[in-house]
């Protein structure tokens, strides 16, 4: 027999570390070789937790996350056990009846198809290959000011997760904010037939999912699937001024279009005024219906446009500027998205772990560089799904922390070693490369000190998070 990769990911209580342990056990004498990282290999097995329901939900985002790495290409077969299964198939019941279909998959999404339009309310699909979670988080606080808003959670942007977050709605809601995700062709067409939003917003294009797609213009073709299910009636598209594929829109849409950005051409126009460099910014906000001074709860220049499509959103909905504004001030990002923690020493950790690519990797510098710190660290990671343009792009985001002066780097991955020689090429004084995060975690002493701001970034699959726990670990409490 030949030998495979197996990955093992055990979730919940103490019995399932013993049952995975034993199960890696048996492979091991098997001949095969055993892991804890299901990027690459043959076969990953979840073992589940089912007893309660965050447990429940812990493993169905996993299942999420491993389904996504299959359907890239990064894993080849995923194999669910456990609680969560076996507690699935004990709920069968006498008095029900069950559906067996061929395709799953296809199921669910006429399900979700067919149960979403038992509520006509109207629902906001956002896309775009960076900040698409933020803008989706900002239009929700902005709309949540007036209505009952159900949005996606966490990573739950695909054929999976959107089916499920609609399966989610009763009569209480109002409207719907779901974030749309893709890696190749078809599946904003996909997403978009599900949802046919009412507004939909695409963010900008990048160099995300680029491996697949092989050009910038091509992510720009797969994002644009989603006009034709824009509802006619009452439809707005949202777009990035600034973005130069983008514009190329203007005039050529099937729907109402307006522009959010910098440029004077933009219907949603706003300007950075200032700022704490710790919990906020201040912009001024031009629109249609308002022209007034707001403070966002956030940081980083790259806030304007989460703010900008939310007012676009806002306006577009009924609300009154006043009520705009109260819902940017409640905006909470989601967890590992720019999420600050503060820790004694005047030590600011900036934990935006939950994903990465060139774009992000940069505004997140600058937000580093922003800080009022006198000694500015990066930890950063790999970013996925690069294809041959990989060491260029990573090459690129090591240039840019020499150019923000960034005192020190923590490079962590196999393709970070390329942002590691672009940030010794461009001057960054102390430059350390790691192969993984348990290397990593022997030099985090090193560059933990007073009054210093240190950012931890890197694409979902590196976890990264592991590195902002040892950070919180090695730094005293506030």
């Amino acid at each position: 027999m030949m030998p495979y990769k197996v990955a093992f990911v055990s979730l919940g209580c103490a019995k399932n570390l013993v049952n995975t342990e034993q199960m890696m056990a048996l492979c091991r004498d098997a001949g095969h070789t055993v892991t804890g990282d299901p990027e690459g290999a043959d076969v990953a097995v979840l073992n589940t937790c089912g007893f309660i329901e965050s447990a429940k939900s812990e493993a169905i985002e996993n299942i999420l996350e491993l389904s996504q790495l299959k359907d890239q290409g990064k894993l080849k077969k995923l194999l669910v056990a456990g609680c969560l299964t076996q507690r699935e198939r004990e709920s069968y019941r006498e008095d029900r009846f069950y559906i067996k279909v061929k395709d799953t998959q296809r199921a669910l999404r006429d399900l979700a198809a067919w149960y979403k339009d038992r509520f006509p309310i109207p629902f906001v699909g956002v896309t775009g290959s960076v900040g698409k979670t933020t803008a989706k988080d900002m239009i929700a606080a902005v709309l949540g000011v007036k209505y009952k808003v159900l949005k996606t959670e966490g990573n739950f942007n695909n054929n999976i997760g959107l089916p499920l977050t609609l399966l989610r709605l009763d009569r209480t809601y109002q409207m719907g904010v779901l974030e749309m995700g893709m890696d190749k062709f078809g599946e904003i067409d996909y997403l978009g037939d599900i949802v046919r939003p009412e507004v939909g917003v695409i963010t900008n294009i990048g160099d995300a999912h680029i491996e697949k797609l092989g050009s910038r213009e091509n992510i720009f073709k797969a994002k644009c699937e989603l006009l034709p299910h824009i509802r006619k009636e009452n439809g707005l598209l949202i777009l990035n001024a600034d973005d130069g594929l983008l514009v190329t829109l203007r005039g050529n849409t099937p729907v109402k279009t307006v522009f959010c950005g910098r440029s004077e051409g933009a219907e949603y126009r706003a300007q950075v005024t200032g700022g704490d460099g710790v919990s906020h910014i201040h912009c001024h906000l031009t629109t249609p219906a308002m022209d007034r001074e707001v403070k966002i709860p956030a940081l980083g220049e790259h806030m304007i446009y989460p703010t900008l499509i939310a007012a676009a959103v806002g306006e577009h909905f009924g609300l009154t500027a006043c009520e705009i504004e109260k819902g940017i001030s409640r905006f909470v990002p989601t967890r590992m998205r720019m999420n600050l923690v503060q820790r004694g020493k005047n030590i600011t950790i900036l934990d935006d772990t939950y994903n990465a690519n060139p774009q992000s990797m940069r505004a997140a510098i600058r937000v580093l560089a922003d800080s009022h710190s006198s000694y500015k660290a990066a930890v950063l990671g790999d970013m996925f799904e690069l294809g041959p343009y990989s060491p260029a792009l990573h090459t690129e985001v090591g240039e840019c922390l020499g150019k923000q002066n960034i005192h020190c780097l923590v490079a962590v991955g196999d393709e970070a070693r390329h942002i590691a020689e672009g940030a010794k090429t461009s001057g960054v004084p102390q430059v350390y490369y790691c192969k993984d995060k348990e290397e990593a975690k022997k030099i985090l002493p090193e560059i933990v000190r007073p009054d210093s701001t240190i950012l931890v970034k890197a694409s979902r699959g590196m976890k990264m998070e592991e590195l902002v726990a040892r950070l919180v670990e090695l730094t005293p409490e506030g």
